[in-house]
């Protein structure tokens, strides 16, 4: 008979060392729990172990001579009552929350319902006693060691590049990353992918999740698949599809490489739901270990959760265990993985009370105040779907967050829409009118033009709708309202004046992204041109549709973004450290003066215009080393006059453009030209300067080439 010690309720999970294992898994309202010993494939239980010891609702024991590579679940015993929020039911094989490494896939069958589907419409309300065990991935026993050699490169807010993929979609069709690896951590460390994205000007990988997740039933029963990851099945372990043959290690070495090369990466992570889904929906894990502590339940009926996120369920981060078990998850990814930071999905639900969202959640304190996670780039993704649920630029200072409304003005105002110069300038300006608050610095917001949600930067500029058939719901999913203009043509086409305004176009965009204060952050692929083919929620598209096609339809755009990338690195007025107020700096210029298209300061009058759509602004510089810059945009569809305005004696050298055919042209102060519609400029002012213009951003034969390097 196996010897059953006591062991420690603290730390949760097992813990391993060279005698054996300790096991503790918190569940304040049951009855009683069993440890299922499985052989190294999870497939024929060999053992069950009775934990007799409970220390403060956590279960635990330690087994002698167990290691690492044991494979193991859980069964929890307690009260089957829905009605009060309690779905115990032993038949159940559960995965431990803290299960570092799964091993193999779930297979859909009823028996992973801890009721019995087809009981009518209170079925939820009647267990089911079919053993569910050879339908579940288990897990498997590891160490806890660090598998990283790198520091953080710590790059600072203020020079960040944020650039958002997939470990799968970033490398499927990689042509230079090997076959054999493709789709996983260590695609994302070949040195070919690491060398591109130092050239691409890239300072922060941000990877969709990577946490292990569900494939959807009916997902895979329409032969699809869930694709983005925002399904969580366990916070500890990595998803097996994204582990190569070097397994759990893989991520640590593609870490530390991208490290080497100065890049940090950045997880995006789904602690506001799982992926149980609601009373309907099957018992994997939480909801059959004490499914009231873990979940948000209806307060005047427990049987149903408070469905805040849309997915079924949220997670109840008001229960310091659960807390606790964020936190725990938090600290493994950046000690063991050295990952450098975290983009929380859904925020605004991790930081509810009963009575709403608070800034002053304990969630939050916790996370700022811990040594270690306190320290990492910290990103709130400002909306849910529970009452009041979209808190851009409520959360506290020491997060950044996604500012979707910089999204929405940015296209806009390129789109054609009347009166939005004022809320586009305070955009671009990084909006102190939702950030000030609290002494919080420009780089709380992180700005983007597009994201995984949506349409790609090559699909904006082609299509007026969504079309998103392949996801087999009669294009009825994803956003209707999508700020997109397809330059005159729905789609692909052969029209060559539509395609080179769709060219310019997408370097209006991208130049008003890297020119605006704040944090850019590019969507993978949008400087190849990337597209979906108009499917604007490629979620479950794991093929071509949702993947990287590393195309060179457009091969000067990588060029461009690079050059926009090292503009920003070498030119700190386009990342200053405070918000742009009009105030003096200790050179004695304004470190922002606006313009009209006539050279003139802007006046409520023009500011109030809601035809116009020209704009200029001056920055001055934040060190003495550097000089002026001079943006100007034209978003109007015809050619504008513009006058530069006076006060600089000396030249403005154009060291960037969006329109490919204006050439040539001198910028004397106070001297006026003709800027071509829909087109951004940026100069440089030189005391004296011959000026060479830099046609659509490629940079003279003579100058280094950022991505050439």
């Amino acid at each position: 008979m196996r010897k059953v010690l006591p062991g420690s309720a603290f730390p949760l999970g097992v813990t391993v060392d060279d005698k054996g294992a300790n096991f503790a898994l918190f569940s304040d309202n049951a009855t009683g729990v069993t440890l299922c010993l499985f052989d190294r494939f999870g497939v024929t239980e060999k053992e069950r172990i009775s934990l007799r010891e409970c220390t403060n609702g956590v279960w635990h024991c330690y087994l002698p001579g167990v290691g690492r590579g044991q494979v193991y679940g859980w069964r929890v015993h307690g009260p089957w009552a829905p009605e009060a929020g309690h779905r115990f039911n032993p038949n159940k094989l559960l995965l431990d929350p803290y299960a570092r490494q799964l091993v193999g896939d779930i297979r859909w069958n009823d028996t992973l319902y801890g009721y019995e589907i087809g009981a009518g419409d209170d079925a939820d309300l009647v267990m089911d006693e079919r053993d569910s065990a050879a339908y579940m991935p288990k897990a498997r026993v590891v160490a806890g060691t660090p598998m990283v050699t790198t520091q953080h490169p710590h790059v600072s807010w203020a020079k960040t590049v944020i650039y958002e993929g997939h470990v799968r979609g970033l490398t499927m069709l990689h042509p230079l990353v090997p076959q054999t690896i493709r789709g996983t951590f260590s695609a994302l460390g070949q040195p070919e992918f690491v060398d591109y994205l130092v050239r691409l000007g890239i300072t922060t990988l941000e990877l969709l999740p990577v946490q292990s997740f569900l494939q959807d039933r009916h997902l895979v029963d329409s032969g699809l698949s869930n694709y983005w990851g925002y399904n969580s099945l366990g916070f500890f372990a990595p998803e097996p599809r994204y582990l190569g043959d070097n397994g759990l290690e893989s991520i640590g070495e593609a870490v530390d490489l991208l490290h080497q090369a100065g890049i940090e990466v950045i997880l995006d992570v789904v602690y506001n739901h799982t992926c149980e889904g609601n009373h309907l929906g099957p018992t994997l894990s939480f909801k059959g270990i004490d499914n009231a502590s873990y979940y948000r339940l209806l307060p005047d009926d427990s049987r149903y959760y408070d469905n805040l996120t849309g997915c079924g369920n949220a997670l109840n981060t008001d229960h310091p265990r659960v807390l606790q078990m964020v936190l725990d998850s938090l600290r493994l990814w950046a000690s063991v993985y050295g990952i450098d930071g975290f983009r929380f999905d859904l925020a605004t639900t991790l930081g509810r009370r009963p009575n709403g969202f608070d800034p002053g959640h304990a969630f939050f304190n916790a996370i700022l105040q811990d040594p270690l996670l306190g320290g990492l780039k910290l990103i709130a993704e400002p909306w849910d779907v529970g009452p009041g649920g979209y808190q851009l630029g409520s959360f506290p200072p020491g997060f950044s967050e996604w500012n979707g409304d910089y999204r929405d003005k940015v296209r806009g105002f390129w789109c054609g829409e009347e009166g939005l110069l004022p809320s586009f300038a305070t955009r671009v300006a990084a909006s102190q009118d939702i950030f000030a608050e609290g002494r919080r610095r420009p780089w709380s917001s992180v700005n983007f033009i597009t994201a995984h949600d949506g349409f790609t930067l090559h699909d904006l500029v082609s299509y007026n709708h969504k079309h998103n058939e392949a996801n087999g719901e009669d294009n009825r999913d994803g956003h209707d309202d999508n700020k997109s203009w397809n330059c005159g043509a729905e789609g692909e086409t052969d029209d060559e004046a539509v395609n080179a305004l769709r060219r310019r176009q997408k370097r209006n965009l991208l130049a008003t992204l890297f020119l605006s204060q704040g944090v850019p952050m590019v969507l993978a692929g949008d400087e190849c041109s990337n597209t979906q083919g108009g499917n604007n929620n490629a979620y479950c598209q794991d093929n071509e549709i949702g993947w990287v096609n590393w195309s060179d339809n457009d091969p000067e755009l990588p060029r461009f973004v690079a050059r926009l990338a090292d503009l920003r690195k070498n030119h700190s007025a386009l990342s200053r450290p405070e918000f742009l107020t009009g105030a003096r700096n200790e050179m004695g210029q304004p470190d922002v003066v606006w313009f009209n298209n006539h050279g003139e300061r802007m006046t409520e009058e023009d500011w109030g215009n809601p035809h116009s759509k020209c704009l200029t602004l001056r920055l001055a510089p934040v060190l003495e080393s550097e000089t002026p810059l001079l943006i100007m945009l034209n978003a109007s569809h015809v050619a504008v006059r513009f006058q530069i305005p006076p006060g600089h004696p000396g030249d403005w050298e154009v060291v960037l453009a969006t329109d490919t055919g204006f050439e040539d042209v001198r910028l004397a102060d106070g001297a006026g030209f003709t800027m071509p519609a829909r087109t951004v400029v940026l100069a440089e002012w030189r005391e004296q300067s011959a000026v060479s213009f830099v046609p659509g951003g490629v940079l003279p034969t003579d100058a280094p080439d950022p991505i050439d390097k």
